[in-house]
């Protein structure tokens, strides 16, 4: 099949390099432009971009250039940018998203299943429409969320599960999309700031929130980074901290300025007492 590929960031590699490998004809990849990335000086491209270029696909910034390409269909996976009427009535599209549609809908779906304690998640391959996530869904595959898993952990997952989904329905033919069913939730991109750990909150949501990835809180003024903690099962190997329910052990931290390190040896740095707490 002539296909348009959408996509952006490292999730959307595997799926990229699955199609080609499955003998698709990538007429065209269409991805964020380079940007600078990092300390570096310099413009980097996109992990789509690299890949594409790495594979020997032509590649391109403007998404209406998909417009006059004659491919048959458009595949998108984490694009990063809503695409217009116009050109979704010049090549009709289909979406990879990591959710069970209609639940959360945009942009953070597998943060906000987390911090929402969603039992389960999946993955949804639906046809683009203009609205937000709001179009047919044409194959759907579930999966457990783990009680330690982390965002990143279980995008892997979906991104893996997501990759075999579009490439067995394109494959097999998309047949007739059934419309999304029940009461929608969205998924909007996180604040700085809903990461940041209030200790007066139970201690499953705080574990919760340190999953999802970047929580922080303070000591003494300067910023901690929280990498791993746990509320269910307290092992005796970190630093174990009270919340407004049950202590949270905090396993893995990375101070200011400095590199990851378990959180007993920072503790040891610092000189941690009884009666210290965090968000000071």
């Amino acid at each position: 099949m002539r296909l348009a590929f959408l996509g952006s960031p490292e999730a959307a590699v595997p799926p990229l390099r699955a199609l080609v490998e499955a003998g698709h004809d990538v007429a065209l990849v269409v991805t964020q432009p380079d940007k600078r990335r990092g300390r570096g000086p310099g413009l980097l491209p996109t992990p789509v971009k690299a890949a594409a270029l790495d594979l020997g696909l032509p590649v391109s910034d403007r998404v209406d250039d998909v417009v006059e390409l004659g491919a048959e269909l458009g595949v998108v996976v984490a694009y990063g940018r809503l695409v217009k009427a116009h050109v979704l009535a010049a090549l009709p599209m289909v979406n990879v998203h990591f959710s069970l549609l209609p639940r959360w809908r945009g942009a953070a779906p597998v943060e906000r299943a987390i911090l929402a304690g969603d039992a389960e998640t999946g993955v949804c391959l639906m046809g683009l429409e203009e609205g937000l996530d709001t179009g047919p869904v044409f194959r759907r595959a579930r999966v457990d969320i783990g009680e330690d898993e982390t965002a990143d952990e279980l995008r892997l997952r979906l991104i893996e599960l997501g990759t075999r989904l579009v490439v067995d329905a394109l494959a097999a033919g998309l047949g007739d999309g059934e419309p999304q069913a029940g009461e929608p939730t969205y998924a909007a991109k996180l604040d700085v700031d809903e990461l940041c750990l209030d200790w007066s909150r139970p201690a499953e949501e705080l574990e919760r929130i340190v999953r999802v990835g970047r929580a922080w809180t303070t000591f003494r003024g300067r910023r901690l980074k929280v990498l791993r903690a746990c509320a269910h099962r307290v092992t005796g190997t970190g630093l174990t901290v009270p919340t407004g329910t049950a202590p949270l052990e905090l396993l893995d931290v990375q101070p200011e300025g400095r590199s990851p390190m378990a959180a007993a040896e920072w503790a040891r740095g610092v000189r941690w007492q009884e009666g210290d707490r965090l968000g000071s």
